[in-house]
């Protein structure tokens, strides 16, 4: 070895700070447990020092140029290694970064939940970015990265689960108690208050470790694309239902969808398993049945074929098969109208478009479909 080669690190032996490719690490180890006295401790303005032996801090040093010398650091008269002859300190050195770490990416699946407007559950994803900041060095070292070779990527690793499982908890707990519309939620409306309460919520997970979230930054709550297209048909076309029935009717309409979504898929299978002709008769009957469901349960949600459907803002005559006013006869033809919770005997429904018609009735009064040839029963 030439005498510049053993000069450097004769130098760099005696200079124990971070280098410069491992400011980036949120904790960093100095590699030689070996320090010869009168080094030099170099501890930058944004990191402490811990000092430790046999598993216990010995000491935090702040910020600052240290001369590492017990006569002006007392605590380093514990750390002599007698084999040496004095001359060395044994320890273990860990630089803590204490600025606040930001940008850090996180992102996953929030699972199905429930919106509460429409009872129907949508999936929700979440992704974004946090910050986090060290306030007790010992105890991240100590309680959550231990004495051996600390990694920057494990603190980061782990704090990023945290964030998604109290996002995830939080998230779910706020739609419940607070009844959030969840397109509502995705649009943003509710961004500081979700903030405010998952950052709480981290305080519990994190704090015993001496780490500290400080903020979510720009972090958005998404739904499957499939699942807001779905939302926004639902409400706009129970728009008017919820301003004529109330609230009640908004659930009674969302269940009328689906059932004319059954209707539709019957009358498609029997399009293709059947031929033209087979297609055409299931068509029709597929749709009936979907829109007489529908009609039934948006209207007083009996179900029963055997009551007199009524629509919005009116019942169906038996005779003319109009939509009139509620009362004891017909607006359009004065035939004597059922009272509301008086069955209705003898009436049937259009299987074309599933409304309800009476028993003299040649032609349906919604559609103009023949009685006749099968098409009303």
């Amino acid at each position: 070895m030439g005498l510049g080669s053993w000069f450097k690190r004769g130098v760099s032996e005696m200079m124990v700070a971070r280098p410069d490719d491992a400011k980036s690490q949120v904790v960093w180890k100095h590699p030689d447990p070996t320090i010869p006295m009168k080094s030099q401790l170099t501890v930058m303005a944004d990191e402490k020092a811990i000092f430790m032996r046999d598993g216990k801090v010995v000491q935090v040093i702040e910020p600052g140029r240290h001369t590492l010398d017990s006569s002006n650091l007392p605590f380093l008269s514990n750390l002599v290694d007698s084999f040496t002859g004095g001359n060395v300190y044994r320890a273990e050195v860990f630089f803590v970064s204490t600025n606040e770490r930001v940008g850090i990416k996180f992102g996953g699946r929030v699972g199905h939940v429930e919106d509460p407007k429409s009872g129907i559950p949508v999936e929700l994803m979440v992704h974004g970015e946090f910050s986090f900041r060290i306030e007790d060095p010992e105890e991240i070292v100590v309680g959550l990265l231990g004495t051996g070779g600390a990694e920057s990527y494990q603190v980061r690793s782990w704090m990023k689960e945290q964030v998604l499982k109290v996002i995830r908890d939080r998230i779910a707990e706020l739609l419940v108690k607070n009844k959030w519309p969840m397109l509502d939620v995705t649009s943003g409306a509710y961004t500081e208050e979700i903030e405010a309460d998952v950052l709480e919520g981290l305080g519990k997970h994190v704090d015993a470790y001496g780490i500290r979230v400080r903020r979510l930054g720009n972090f958005v709550i998404a739904m499957d694309e499939e699942d807001a297209d779905n939302l926004k048909r639902l409400y706009t076309d129970a728009a008017y239902l919820k301003t004529v029935g109330g609230v009640a009717a908004y659930q009674q309409f969302a269940t009328g969808k689906a059932m004319m979504g059954a209707g539709e898929g019957m009358a498609k299978g029997g399009g293709e398993g059947g031929g033209a002709g087979a297609g055409g008769m299931l068509g029709g009957a597929g749709l009936g049945i979907g829109f007489g469901m529908a009609q039934m349960l948006v209207g007083n949600g009996t179900g029963g074929p055997e009551r007199l459907a009524p629509v919005v803002g009116g019942v169906v005559c038996p005779s003319c098969s109009r939509s009139t006013a509620p009362g004891k006869f017909c607006g359009h033809c004065g035939h004597g109208l059922s009272a509301p919770d008086e069955p209705v005997t003898n009436s049937s429904f259009c299987t074309a478009c599933g409304t309800a018609v009476g028993p003299e009735a040649a032609f349906c009064g919604q559609c103009g479909h023949r009685r006749g040839g099968g098409a009303l029963r």
